[in-house]
């Protein structure tokens, strides 16, 4: 059924997407085995390149790759920073968040710990006015609310038993004579009377006259609509713009111009190799931004973490996730303690019962991503993380380790810790939280040495055999196919140990393997949400001038940036993303897409098609823009006839319709089982 919600597709896509479910639904029970399987042409190379080392090609892209060489050209992507990438970071300077370190982040665009801070005196006001402005209509949010629980307690302490006339009475006073719900009515009246005034200023008199405002009437106006506060920061600088927006919501903003520059990277980075390997190790390495303090880490992980090692050595990788305060908070080790180290052994001390409760309750282990509190959590070992770099960032489930030894990596990892977390701290080594003691890993003794055991460990891991298997067939499901030839993850495994995790070298073997340039493994990848949709903005050249309509429909596609809460990371197997309302969910962005009608993003008349003068000849341009002109004579035919039989007695010479019909077409092709797969 051609439908999503309220939405409905045009009946003219609605033979494109059964077919393309069809098709896609096959293509993933494949067993993804290439031997014997004919190498691709010189021109499905470039292709096949474009759309495994890169978010698809752009147009143009295909024939330029070709006449460089496809072995050239993945040499250039294996080394990024020789690719000038100008043009993509002019697009992201207006994000200033990420260029902050986190106590920057946390200063500028303060969470709630931080408000009540400066509410109850603990913490001074900044002077810029700005800035000044953000907490203090968050300090009114914060009474407001604090206000809001008073009146509740007291209304509860003094309501007679429900289901009285009395109690019945009371509700609807409340409701009707509460001062402050009044107040807010009032508040808001005043700001619609304004609204208009302010539209009209320029947009520095604008600002002053919004930061002159109360914070009651600064929170009603910058607590609107999205459409209207869009309206209210046109033409401001972008440190206004952020100033607005963080006034209604400071957090929203570190995490906003985060997302959105994620998919401008996809999108217009030409270190497409390097935003592809970026996305992978965060997808390995995966963090919740919704897990408290993330909110805020999240960014220099990224940053600062991740990026810079994503074609490094393994083991250096490792090394700074797991000393990321990002991962230390999102895994609990942060707050993970020795049961007889110094820490414990003085809480014991302080509460004596507490060497018999750490004697029936050894270990204290929380689900990973799950919101508790240091004081619940502080009771004694914590194994997430111990667990999880063994079974998802390292080994692998089958890795040979057993739960002693989870144990055992758990207590060289204690100490391991942030200082300060609530203000954006670094890595700390805590020698009081640190279990004493000799400990065996996987047969292996750790001697006693403090921080250095942990890092004995990640050695030991990062060398193992097991890892090298484990994380060349990851690299290899992703960009070979969802069931990996076992001859290729040997070879690339071989290569991993030879050359001491090197992950440039891993990729050297790979994009040099029979395996990878296989005709069985064209095309043979679905795409995940974030892959089709940075892929359709690069196939239709589009001009993203603002990425949050694309964030949002990546979250209703259910592939939120950053927004996995499991450890485990989105998948990227074909069954993961082919259902029907998944792949109608694409076809209605496709459509409105290549139509120009999402908000904040242009799309030139001729992305849709190079000609209007016949509907034969604009599908043949756009298969050709879309999909290098290597497309199924099914795909083709099937588009041929909803065209001939919906549209064809609608086609003009010139003009609107014509357009439009085009950009149908272009939609129709981006829904189409070839676009669909990479």
């Amino acid at each position: 059924m051609c439908t999503k919600g309220q939405k409905s597709l045009p009946l003219l896509a609605c033979g494109v997407v059964f077919g393309t479910i069809v098709v896609l639904a096959n293509a993933a029970k494949r067993d993804g085995s290439v031997a014997g399987a004919l190498a691709m042409d010189a021109h499905k190379q470039a292709l096949h390149a474009l759309n495994r080392l890169a978010f698809g090609p752009r147009p143009g892209e295909v024939q330029r790759v070709e006449e460089m060489g496809v072995d050239k050209w993945i040499e250039t992507q294996l080394q990024p920073e020789k690719l000038d990438d100008s043009a993509l970071e002019a697009r992201l300077a207006p994000f200033r968040t990420l260029r902050m370190s986190t106590r920057e982040l946390v200063e500028n665009f303060p969470p709630p710990q931080m408000i009540r801070a400066v509410a109850d005196g603990r913490q001074k006001l900044p002077s810029d006015s700005a800035t000044r402005a953000i907490y203090k209509a968050q300090m009114e949010r914060y009474e407001q609310k604090d206000a809001r629980k008073l009146r509740t307690a007291d209304a509860n302490r003094d309501d007679p038993p429900p289901n009285t006339a009395a109690s019945s009475d009371k509700d609807h006073l409340n409701v009707e004579d509460d001062p402050e719900a009044l107040s807010r009515r009032e508040t808001a009246r005043n700001v619609d009377l304004k609204l208009q005034e302010l539209l009209e200023l320029p947009p520095d008199e604008r600002m002053r006259a919004i930061l002159s405002m109360s914070p009651d009437e600064q929170l009603a106006l910058t607590g609107r609509k999205s459409g209207q506060r869009q309206e209210l920061v046109q033409g401001m600088l972008p440190e206004q713009k952020e100033t607005l927006l963080a006034i209604n919501n400071p957090g929203q903003v570190v995490t906003s111009e985060l997302m959105e520059a994620k998919l401008l990277r996809a999108i217009y980075s030409n270190r497409q190799l390097e935003e592809v390997m970026t996305d992978f190790w965060f997808n390995h390495f995966n963090i919740f931004i919704n897990k408290g303090a993330d909110r805020y880490l999240v960014t220099s992980y990224e940053r600062d973490v991740i990026r810079p090692h994503a074609l490094g050595k393994f083991e250096d990788l490792l090394v700074a996730t797991a000393k990321s305060p990002a991962m230390l908070l999102y895994l609990d080790n942060w707050v993970s303690v020795g049961p007889d180290s110094d820490f414990a052994q003085g809480v014991a001390k302080k509460h004596p019962r507490a060497r018999q409760r750490k004697r029936r309750f050894p270990r204290v282990v929380h689900a990973p991503g799950a919101q508790n509190g240091p004081a619940k959590q502080r009771r004694g070992l914590n194994e997430n993380y111990a667990r999880e770099l063994m079974e998802l960032h390292t080994l692998g489930v089958d890795g040979g380790y057993i739960q002693q030894d989870v144990t055992e990596v758990a207590r060289t990892l204690t100490g391991w810790t942030i200082d300060q977390p609530k203000k954006g701290g670094e890595f700390k080594f805590e020698a009081r939280m640190h279990e004493p003691g000799t400990k065996i890993v996987l047969g292996h003794k750790i001697k006693e040495k403090g921080e250095k055991e942990g890092l004995e460990v990640l050695h030991l891991l990062a060398r193992n055999p097991a890892t090298a298997r484990h994380i060349s067939s990851k690299l290899a499901s992703r960009f070979v196919s969802d069931n990996p030839p076992p001859a290729l993850v040997n070879r690339m495994s071989e290569t991993f140990m030879k050359k001491n995790g090197d992950i440039r070298e891993v990729l050297r073997t790979m994009f040099r393997s029979p395996e990878f340039w296989s005709s069985e493994a064209y095309r043979a990848k679905v795409k995940t949400p974030l892959e089709f949709i940075a892929s359709a903005a690069r196939g239709t050249d589009a001009d993203i001038q603002d990425a949050s309509a694309l964030v949002r429909i990546l979250n209703t596609m259910g592939m939120l940036p950053y927004g996995m809460q499991p450890p485990t990371g989105y998948s990227t197997n074909a069954q993961t993303w082919v259902t029907s309302s998944a792949l109608v969910s694409r076809m209605n962005f496709a459509l409105t897409l290549t139509s120009g009608k999402l908000k904040g993003i242009i799309i030139s008349e001729g992305s849709n098609s190079l000609h209007f003068n016949h509907p034969e000849t604009a599908l043949k341009d756009s298969e050709s823009a879309l999909l290098g002109g290597d497309v199924s004579s099914q795909t083709h035919e099937a588009i041929a006839k909803q065209i001939n039989n919906g549209a064809g007695s609608k086609w003009r010479q010139d003009g609107a319709p014509a357009q439009k019909q085009s950009a149908m077409i272009s939609g129709l092709i981006l829904g189409s089982p070839e676009f669909q797969r990479r």
